[in-house]
């Protein structure tokens, strides 16, 4: 790997941005090559029981042994987020399984809720929704969130500043933050940026070669479905009309390439998730908001449409710099 000074890496990126133009990323190229269909999932909560007899869920554990060589390592030092002085650290807490952090990716949730006269006990597997028009990869005002052809929506790790904006534009607030790491500590520390962002990329690596994503191969009761998107979309209108059920996933924020089939109505669901929330103090346990609560996709409404505009150049400026630091870093289009 090359060394060079901050001033050397702002200056070729500014001549990159002004004499190339608009780089692409290694990411962004292979997103336009990629000719795959759509993909998506399906996720039964008639038939997950939590891996209540395991030490942990199977789609946790999956999930972590596939992603831990992609887990953050921050400085030993990790600072402040300017002017503030709080950062999100969870180095220290990496064995966490309950919530979404930068260390867990999935978690599955445990609810109860009365419905028809029946409790009914659900176990709920969270993780990125991979939605339809991600207002997370459109509003990025470092553009380094992609919606593949395949589906997944995936982040670069190498040119994350760890803004955030992903998280607040996003419904299910998905994407956990880890600071003292990332790029914005090659350029400015101490007042840009604040890690990186991180999140289920749906194991997009498996997805491009053919194979299900490590929590569907793991789910020991086939309550996790994988396969084309309008597969799956099938498929969870047929479980429903089957059980008598309800589909989430459809419309929310515009519809998702994740599809929840569940015999109790997602509004019950999720006031109940909301008042486990309030009770127990966990700002983990977010629920099922959407279309049937009034949640628009961000990137339809007046605001949404105006901060896209006005970070457009924002984007441009961030896509000549990454471009940069790649090239100078040696890493070229393998980077992710």
């Amino acid at each position: 790997m090359s060394v060079f000074s901050r001033r050397e890496f702002l200056k070729r990126s500014v001549a990159s941005g002004v004499a190339g133009g608009l780089a692409l990323t290694g990411l962004e190229r292979r997103a336009i090559a990629s000719g795959a269909g759509d993909v998506g999932t399906v996720i039964d909560l008639t038939r997950c029981d939590g891996c209540r007899t395991l030490p942990l869920p199977a789609c946790v554990g999956a999930c972590r042994d596939k992603n831990m060589n992609r887990f953050p390592e921050p400085v030993k030092d990790v600072g402040y987020y300017w002017p503030q002085k709080k950062r999100e650290d969870w180095s220290k807490k990496r064995g966490i399984t309950d919530r979404l952090t930068p260390y867990n990716w999935t978690f599955v949730q445990e609810v109860a809720v009365e419905h028809g006269g029946m409790d009914h006990t659900l176990y709920l597997q969270r993780r990125c929704m991979h939605c339809a028009n991600p207002p997370c990869a459109d509003l990025c005002p470092f553009g380094v969130l992609y919606k593949m052809p395949e589906g997944p929506v995936v982040i670069d790790h190498d040119l994350c500043f760890g803004g955030a904006k992903c998280r607040t534009v996003c419904p299910w607030g998905i994407p956990a933050r880890q600071a003292g790491v990332g790029i914005y500590l090659k350029i400015t520390p101490a007042f840009a940026g604040g890690g990186v962002m991180y999140k289920c990329d749906l194991c997009y690596d498996r997805v491009k070669s053919g194979r299900a994503p490590a929590c569907v191969e793991a789910c020991p009761r086939d309550a996790i479905s994988f396969g084309g998107k309008e597969e799956m979309h099938t498929l969870a209108h047929a479980r429903a009309n089957e059980i008598g059920g309800y589909l989430y996933g459809e419309r929310e924020n515009g519809g998702t390439s994740t599809f929840y089939v569940s015999p109790v109505p997602f509004e019950k669901i999720h006031a109940a998730l909301l008042k486990q929330k309030a009770r127990q103090d966990k700002p983990e346990l977010f629920g099922f908001p959407g279309t049937p609560v009034g949640v628009e996709n961000m990137t339809e409404t007046a605001n949404g449409i105006a901060w896209s505009m006005a970070i457009a150049p924002v984007v441009g400026i961030a896509a000549a710099v990454g471009a940069a630091y790649k090239t100078m870093k040696g890493g070229g289009d393998d980077a992710e």
